[in-house]
């Protein structure tokens, strides 16, 4: 779908596991996500960006909407960014990667396969 300025927007979506250990910590870390964090985020052209938890299985699945042109130039802005990674010092030892994961990827992205607006 194509927004006023031309970008093309996508949907999408990824999944990954958390330590039960550390659910209230990740819990924690989320009510309060640091604003530099959430500036890079949004100067990468991600929207409506939201993560839920499964209980008791300890799922997180994160869905946002991308509006650029550059993924692979947005993402990797994203990961070379010096307070975004020290966010990432903190989330990361939360987080159990689905062995399922393309090659690479720390969390697994996922389909799409149906939306109704």
């Amino acid at each position: 779908m194509a927004d006023r300025c031309g970008d093309v927007m996508q949907r999408m979506g990824m999944m990954i596991g958390l330590k039960p250990e550390k659910l209230a910590e990740y819990k924690e870390l989320h009510a309060a996500v640091w604003p530099e964090v959430l500036a890079r985020i949004s100067a990468s052209n991600i929207r409506n960006y939201t993560i839920f938890l499964r209980e008791p299985e300890n799922i997180l699945f994160g869905t946002w909407e991308y509006h650029g042109v550059d993924f692979a130039g947005d993402m990797a802005a994203i990961a070379a960014d010096s307070m975004t990674q020290k966010w990432w010092a903190l989330t990361d030892p939360c987080q159990t990667p689905l062995e399922s994961r393309a090659s690479g990827d720390w969390w697994a992205m996922m389909q799409e396969v149906f939306h109704n607006d």
